[in-house]
C-alpha cells in the first residue's frame, strides 16, 4: 500500500454561468439554488467538513459575489435574530463553517474550462493531494460521505482517486466515461479515461461524477494539455495525461446521486429532501397523494 499526505484542502468550482436554470441563474450563481432551505454549495461544503477538509477553495468569477456572502457573517441578520430569541435560526446561519476552517477564493478570469478552473488554485493547493467538488453533484448518504470514503481509499492506496457510478448507455455523449482493470488490491485501475463518448466507442458505463482526489501533479499535466473546443482545458485530458505515470482509482461510492445541473435531477433532489424534512414531510406527502389521485395515477 502506498502513503501520502493527508488530503485537508477542497477546490470548489464556481465559476459556471448555469445556463440551464436561466433566468434563476442571470443574478443568482446555480451553487446557491436552494434545496428546501440550504444552498447546493452548502450541502457539499458540508460534505468536505465531515470529511476532515480545513482549506476551502472557491474558484469563482468577478460576478459571484454571493457565494462569499453566504459564508460571510451576516451581522444585522445575526443581531436581529438574537434579540428576537430566535436562538435556532442564529446558529444555523453562524455555524455553516467552523472558525478553524480556512475560506479561500480564486478568481477565474475566463470561464476555460475545469481544467483551467482547477489550474487556477495551484498557489493554494500546492504540492498536497487535494479533492474536487462539484455542487451540482449533490450526494446522499447514511453513513459516511462520498468525499469521506473516497479519502479512505486514496489513504490506503496513495493513489488518486475518482468517484464514478453506472450510467445508462444514452448518456455517455454527457460524461467522462473510464476504462477500468481490476489491480491485485481489488481496486478499479484506471486505464483509460474519454469525454463524452458515444455509447459504441465508450469503455464501460462507469461515468465520472464530481466527486475527485488528485495528486498535485495534475497542475503540470493541465498546464501541457491542448485546449479542445471552445478553447476550454478539460479536467478529463489533464487526468488521462496523469494515467501515463502514476495509478487514477475509480470509486463507485456509496450514496445516492443527484444531478442538481440538471432540471429534473434538481426537482427531484428537492422532493427528497422535502420528504426527510421533520416539518414538510406529512405536509408534502398529502400533497403528493392530492396529485396522483387528481392524475388518475392512484
Amino acid at each position: 500500500m502506498g502513503q501520502s499526505k493527508p488530503v485537508r484542502k477542497a477546490v470548489f468550482p464556481v465559476a459556471g454561468l448555469g445556463t440551464r436554470f436561466l433566468p434563476a441563474t442571470k443574478s443568482i450563481p446555480k451553487e446557491m439554488l436552494p434545496i428546501v432551505d440550504k444552498p447546493l454549495i452548502q450541502y457539499a461544503v458540508e460534505e468536505a467538513l465531515d470529511a476532515g477538509i480545513d482549506t476551502l477553495i472557491f474558484v469563482t468569477s468577478r460576478n459571484k459575489h454571493a457565494i462569499s456572502d453566504h459564508f460571510d457573517t451576516a451581522f444585522e441578520l445575526q443581531t436581529r435574530l438574537a434579540e428576537d430569541g430566535k436562538t435556532e435560526l442564529l446558529k444555523r446561519i453562524t455555524q455553516i463553517v467552523p472558525d478553524e476552517v480556512n475560506l479561500v477564493y480564486v478568481t477565474q478570469p475566463e470561464a476555460l474550462g475545469l481544467g483551467h478552473a482547477i489550474l487556477c488554485a495551484e498557489t493554494i493547493v500546492g504540492d498536497e493531494p487535494f479533492a474536487i467538488l462539484l455542487a451540482d453533484d449533490m450526494i446522499r448518504n447514511r453513513g459516511a460521505g462520498a468525499l469521506e470514503q473516497m479519502i479512505e481509499l486514496h489513504r490506503e492506496s496513495g493513489s488518486s482517486v475518482i468517484g464514478v457510478e453506472e450510467i445508462p448507455d444514452e448518456l455517455t455523449t454527457s460524461y467522462g466515461i473510464v476504462g477500468v482493470q481490476v489491480n491485485e488490491q481489488r481496486q478499479n485501475a484506471i486505464h483509460t479515461i474519454v469525454e463524452k463518448p458515444k455509447p459504441e466507442d465508450a469503455p464501460s458505463r462507469l461515468g465520472v461524477v464530481g466527486r475527485y482526489i488528485l495528486d498535485s501533479s495534475v497542475f503540470s499535466c493541465l498546464r501541457r494539455v491542448t485546449a479542445g473546443s471552445g478553447g476550454e482545458i478539460q479536467l478529463t485530458d489533464g487526468i488521462a495525461a496523469m494515467l501515463q505515470t502514476q495509478p487514477v482509482l475509480a470509486f463507485p461510492f456509496d450514496g445516492e446521486r443527484y444531478d442538481c445541473g440538471s432540471r429534473h435531477g434538481f426537482i427531484k433532489a428537492t422532493i427528497d429532501y422535502a420528504l426527510e424534512h421533520d416539518e414538510l414531510r406529512e405536509d408534502m406527502l398529502d400533497h403528493m397523494h392530492r396529485l396522483l389521485k387528481t392524475s388518475g395515477r392512484i
